[in-house]
């Protein structure tokens, strides 16, 4: 009788301790499952989130590269102003504070760009830089309507090239323009995006890129126009 009881305990036991390591393998196996799914979960994240950084500096790249075609054709703008001026003079000879006006404003535009162009799509720079555009586009319309009362100027050769050229120039400036304003709106628009707005403060792109908008672009593209 005691050894028919020692016996089935002895079972019992046996039975526990199975059940037991059973139920250890099965809640192993189960605790390296969740940690694969974890890994995996995490490793996902990781590799979007590097995706959302590593989109965010080819889009700002975008607008810098074309902030830096605006930069061409203003420069190309602004080397070609100097040059109307000394053509002007010859026949200006009354109009002394209009020439200056008009190289005082090109070389505070000048300064203007230089600024831009060491932060494209800063605030404050694209504000300055439209600013002294928009008083240089004044300058520049002024001399215009001088130019106007004098017919041997406006037969000059070499002033109709300049006047083509400064055009052209213009038309190439407004072009420009609009593709770095067009990139602009796009690193904005992701930027501002879930879940990029999540992440984009930490990655160094917590302020939106400025437009760059011109106070009267439209006299902008067409200074100096003159009539023959």
């Amino acid at each position: 009788m005691e050894l028919c009881i020692a016996f089935s305990s002895y079972g019992s036991l046996h039975r526990f301790m199975l059940a037991d390591f059973i139920w250890h393998q099965f809640w192993e196996i189960n605790m390296g499952i969740t940690a694969i799914v974890i890994l995996v979960i995490l490793a996902i994240v990781v590799i979007y989130v590097i995706g959302i950084y590593n989109r965010l500096i080819a889009l700002r790249n975008r607008y810098k590269n074309s902030f830096a075609q605006i930069e061409v054709q203003l420069k190309r703008r602004y080397d070609l102003i100097p040059n109307l001026v000394e053509t002007a003079k010859a026949y200006l000879t009354h109009e002394r504070e209009t020439l200056e006006s008009v190289v005082a404003a090109r070389n505070t535009a000048a300064k203007g760009l230089q600024a831009a162009a060491a932060d494209p799509g800063n605030a404050a720079a694209m504000g300055q830089l439209a600013g002294a555009e928009g008083a240089l586009s004044n300058a520049m319309g002024r001399l215009n309507v001088v130019m106007e009362a004098y017919p041997d100027l406006k037969a000059s050769q070499n002033m109709q090239q300049l006047s083509e050229e400064l055009t052209s120039t213009e038309n190439k400036v407004a072009f420009a323009r609009q593709a770095f304003n067009d990139t602009v709106m796009a690193y904005n628009t992701y930027k501002q995006s879930f879940p990029p707005v999540l992440v984009a403060g930490t990655f160094g792109h917590s302020a939106d890129a400025a437009l760059l908008e011109f106070e009267d672009s439209k006299e902008i593209q067409a200074a100096p126009k003159v009539s023959f």
